[in-house]
């Protein structure tokens, strides 16, 4: 009798967070759009043509998956974890918490919805991409399998930071001063093995450097860290965050006064 419970509790929380950015497209899915359009002519077309080549392509090939990839980081994060606090705020959480339902089923619902937008976004910017370039595949699958494991981590990134906000302004401080900086200095726009080997050595310590790599091997078959590696870093990564996320909510951090 649980499962169908479950099942339908899940279903409903994750159509409510589609519905929830669905309804605002134009604020959700529109924005990645023209700020992506932006970066492909400026750094694309304009800065792309003086420098050349990298990695063996076209610069606009090789800060494409990038790109992408910042649009999935930044879609996913910030989808739950304004939803998420807005339910706490909202008192909404609390009836959840007290419904017959799993704090994994919670989780789940959340994060789903969140990268249901994530990859909505992503589709949207690799269409947007096809005017600019000419994208090539390499390996679909190892495509597919970063981005969702990309999105799957930053969705609970953002449900972590939204436990532990207490106000909206909180938000925002894990964006602005911790994600926006490792995702500039992830790889999206340059090869790491360009940096000086001291350099080289600290990039490493970038989770953002794994996913890039990773999801540019699949379009280009180019990548400056072993695609093994770059899978079995956000496995990690993602089984941390979920049992962390799970542990918190199980104890009523930020959600319980």
């Amino acid at each position: 009798m649980q499962n169908p419970i479950h099942f339908t509790a899940l279903k409903t929380i994750w159509i409510k967070e589609c519905t929830r950015f669905l309804r605002i497209w134009v604020q959700t899915l529109v924005p990645p759009a023209i700020t992506m359009s932006l970066y492909f002519i400026i750094f694309g077309s304009l800065i792309g043509s003086r420098i050349g080549e990298m990695g063996g392509v076209s610069y606009m090939e090789f800060i494409v998956p990038g790109l992408i990839m910042m649009s999935v980081i930044t879609n996913a994060y910030s989808n739950v974890a304004s939803s998420f606090f807005s339910a706490k705020f909202q008192r909404n959480l609390e009836e959840m918490l007290v419904a017959p339902v799993s704090n994994i089923t919670i989780i789940l619902g959340y994060v789903g919805g969140g990268v249901a937008r994530a990859l909505l976004v992503a589709i949207i910017v690799t269409l947007v991409s096809g005017f600019f370039v000419e994208l090539s595949i390499q390996n679909f699958g190892m495509i597919v399998i970063t981005v969702v494991l990309t999105a799957t981590l930053f969705a609970l990134g953002g449900l972590l930071n939204a436990m532990f906000a207490k106000t909206f302004d909180d938000i925002s401080i894990i964006p602005t001063f911790i994600l926006t900086p490792l995702t500039y200095l992830g790889g999206v726009f340059y090869s790491i093995t360009l940096l000086p080997d001291f350099w080289q050595s600290v990039s490493q310590f970038n989770p953002i450097i794994y996913m890039v790599n990773g999801f540019r091997y699949g379009f280009i078959g180019v990548s400056d860290i072993a695609p093994e590696t770059a899978l079995g870093v956000l496995l990690v990564f993602n089984i941390g965050f979920f049992v962390l996320a799970w542990w918190l909510l199980k104890r009523g951090t930020g959600t319980r006064t």
